[in-house]
């Protein structure tokens, strides 16, 4: 079974931890302020989890999704995420991580900025237009009528098709929205963010969504 490695164990974090052991993977949390600060919820999730480093859940994990704010991105183990496909959950909020040239002036998009950063690693876009709760409140089963689906982006066709494998097994579909360059159609402020949709209700909205200048 696939191991996965969370760095950022906020409410992004914790709830697809929670997904995650429900469908049987072994979790390795991690956050800013060590492992200790995890026991409550390492107990809350049982056998599947433990606690470690950012770095040691970097290494240990077979999938691992980054979910800290925006502006810590450069705290991140990059040595240890070479190689690794890392599920980026991230969306830009200006007054929480100050202002960023290339993102207010759409020459860029946040998991671009995290692939430049980890230049090694194999960046996904995922987990960044559900709210957390909705994470493990909304999974169904595959084949599910109504089931939701949520959207994934990347350069590198092998790594999302883990990352859809790994959101079909905890309860979603999964539609691809090209290389990392599109995955602006679903950040903050979009049509689809934070709308549940089915896989062609999501579709549909993609190619109505426009870039407009960051605020």
């Amino acid at each position: 079974m696939t191991t996965l490695g969370i760095i950022g164990s906020g409410r992004i974090g914790s709830n697809v931890a929670r997904a995650a052991t429900a469908a049987g993977y072994d979790v390795v949390l991690s956050n800013s302020r060590g492992p200790a600060t995890l026991g409550e919820l390492v107990a809350e999730l049982g056998d599947h989890a433990s606690a470690a480093t950012p770095e040691e859940a970097a290494r240990r994990g077979d999938l691992v999704l980054v979910a800290v704010p925006l502006g810590k991105i450069d705290q991140l183990p990059a040595e240890a995420l070479t190689g690794k496909v890392v599920m980026d959950a991230n969306n830009y909020y200006p007054q929480r991580d100050g202002r960023i040239a290339a993102l207010d002036g759409n020459e860029s998009t946040t998991s671009d900025l995290l692939q430049a950063l980890a230049p090694g690693a194999r960046i996904v876009k995922a987990f960044n237009n559900i709210y957390a709760h909705e994470i493990p409140a909304d999974a169904s089963p595959t084949g599910t009528e109504g089931r939701r689906a949520l959207p994934i982006a990347g350069n590198d066709e092998a790594a999302k098709s883990l990352v859809a494998s790994f959101l079909d097994a905890i309860g979603f579909d999964a539609v691809d929205l090209g290389p990392l360059a599109e995955s602006w159609r679903v950040e903050r402020d979009t049509p689809a963010y934070g709308k549940r949709t089915t896989a062609s209700e999501l579709a549909a909205i993609l190619p109505t969504v426009e870039r407009v200048q960051q605020v």
